[in-house]
C-alpha cells in the first residue's frame, strides 16, 4: 500500500514537473528529445521574463481529418493567456504556421520571412525565375527570403535524421521569431540561437543554389547560345 501510494506521488511530483519544464513546447509528440525541450523553453521563458509575451512551439503528428491548421491553433490559443505567438508544425501534412494573438503582435515579428521557402537571395531569385507567374509575384518571392524553417524541412533525409532535422528546423524557426519579438521591444536574449545558425543555413543554401543556377545557365547556354555545327562541313 505505502510503496504504491509512493510510486503515484513519484508519478505526479514528475508529471507535474514536466508540466512546468515543458510550458512553452506546449506539445510535442513529434521529436521528443528532453535537450530539445529543454532549449525551447529556456528561449519561451526568458521571452516571458523580458517582454511579457508567450511563445509557444506545438508540434503534432496529425490533426482531426477535417481540422485544418488554422482551427487547430485557435483551439489552442483558447487555452492560453494572451499576449501569445503559437508556433505549429503538423508532421503529416508538413504544415506550418504561426498564430499570434492579439493580432497586434503580427507587427512585432516578420511571419513571411521566417516562413520563407528561401534562405538566400540567389534562392529566392531562382523561385522567382521557375515559378512565379507575374512580375508581382516574383517581386514578393524575392524579396520573402530568410527562411529558418523550410529550407531545412526540405533536405531529403531518411530514419533518424528526419526527427533531427525537424529539431533543427523547429529550433531555429522558434529561436528566429523569439529574437524578432524580442528585438521589436528593445532586448536580446541570451538563449536564443542569434546569426549563428542562420549564417550556416545561408551558406548551405548559396551553396546549393549556386549549383542550381550552374545546371541553369549551361542548360540555357547549350540551349540557345551554343554555335550549331554546319552540317555541310
Amino acid at each position: 500500500m505505502l510503496l504504491s501510494r509512493g510510486l503515484a506521488a513519484l508519478t505526479f511530483i514528475t508529471l507535474f514537473s514536466f508540466s512546468l519544464n515543458a510550458e512553452y513546447l506546449y506539445k510535442d509528440d513529434v521529436v521528443n528529445n528532453p535537450k530539445f525541450a529543454e532549449q525551447i523553453n529556456a528561449i519561451g521563458t526568458e521571452l516571458k521574463a523580458k517582454t511579457g509575451v508567450s511563445l509557444y512551439l506545438v508540434m503534432t503528428q496529425d490533426v482531426d481529418e477535417n481540422q485544418s491548421i488554422a482551427d487547430f491553433e485557435k483551439q489552442i490559443a483558447s487555452q492560453v493567456a494572451e499576449p501569445a505567438v503559437i508556433m505549429t508544425f503538423i508532421e503529416q501534412k508538413q504544415e506550418i504556421d504561426i498564430l499570434a494573438r492579439p493580432v497586434s503582435l503580427y507587427k512585432h515579428f516578420n511571419k513571411a520571412q521566417i516562413l520563407s521557402p528561401n534562405a538566400t537571395f540567389i534562392g529566392s531569385v531562382v523561385s522567382a525565375i521557375m515559378f512565379a507567374r507575374s512580375y508581382d509575384e516574383a517581386k514578393e518571392l524575392i524579396a520573402n527570403r530568410g527562411g529558418t524553417i523550410l529550407p531545412i524541412l526540405a533536405e531529403k533525409t531518411k530514419g533518424s535524421e528526419t526527427v533531427q532535422k525537424y529539431s533543427v528546423a523547429m529550433y531555429n524557426g522558434y529561436s528566429d521569431t523569439a529574437d524578432q519579438i524580442a528585438a521589436a521591444q528593445g532586448v536580446t536574449l541570451s538563449s536564443s540561437a542569434g546569426n549563428g545558425s542562420q549564417n550556416f543555413i545561408d551558406l548551405i543554401r548559396l551553396i546549393f543554389y549556386g549549383i542550381i543556377l550552374y545546371g541553369i545557365s549551361r542548360y540555357l547556354y547549350g540551349r540557345f547560345f551554343r554555335p550549331k555545327k554546319d552540317n555541310n562541313v
